[in-house]
């Protein structure tokens, strides 16, 4: 098969089994395109799917793009995990409403997981899954919430007025920043995993 038919191809095999509604559990990922075996990739590809990247479908499917997959990588590791700025849960929290907002429950997975595990807040980050994003939880969170969803929307419902709320509670613009990085990380996130396959609830879980 040629590498332009591969990714033409659409999986065949018997439908995935969709997770119920938004959870913390952990999914799996089906591509609807055969991603690249890691035998396969080359000079350039292999360094992006290095250690677990190469495990899942995800960045073997991505990594047909080298380039934008690079890029991509890059964007993702200053946005999430740079020194300076908002702290690392609340970055995570803004991915999981981008992502609530959005209906991709896989990436509301992974993030919200992350959430909970850096802000010690699980219930909270589940009733934001279970009631969406207009779950009231604290004045911080709420704000964070509002502003995150707003600015996920097409278009976007952002007003300065969320900005102005932000700065109220005590967020600085190096702050402020990061949640409209991290928001359009997954703005964009969320569209490469929506259309390129569809989550699975994991063999042999309920």
């Amino acid at each position: 098969m040629s590498e332009n038919a591969a990714v033409r191809e659409v999986r065949s095999v018997e439908p995935a089994r969709r997770p119920a509604g938004f959870t913390q559990e952990q999914l799996d990922w089906v591509p609807w395109v055969e991603p690249i075996k890691l035998a396969d990739a080359d000079a350039e590809q292999a360094p992006l799917l290095a250690g677990d990247r190469g495990v899942g479908p995800y960045f073997r499917v991505l990594a047909r793009n080298a380039d934008v997959l690079a890029h991509r990588s890059g964007n993702d590791k200053e946005i999430f995990y740079g020194r300076d700025g908002l702290g690392r849960a609340e970055r995570e929290l803004a991915a999981t409403v981008t992502s609530r907002h959005n209906g991709c429950e896989y990436c509301a997975s992974v993030h919200s997981r992350f959430t909970s595990a850096l802000s010690k807040r699980e219930s909270d980050v589940q009733r934001l899954l279970d009631e969406g994003n207009g779950a009231r939880i604290d004045e911080r969170w709420d704000a964070v919430v509002d502003f995150v969803d707003a600015l996920a929307a097409n278009p976007p419902r952002a007003r300065p007025a969320h900005i102005e709320r932000l700065r109220e509670l005590g967020f600085a613009e190096a702050e402020i920043h990061d949640l409209v990085l991290s928001t359009a990380s997954f703005s964009w996130a969320n569209r490469l995993m929506l259309t390129l396959g569809e989550p699975e609830v994991p063999a042999g879980r309920g």
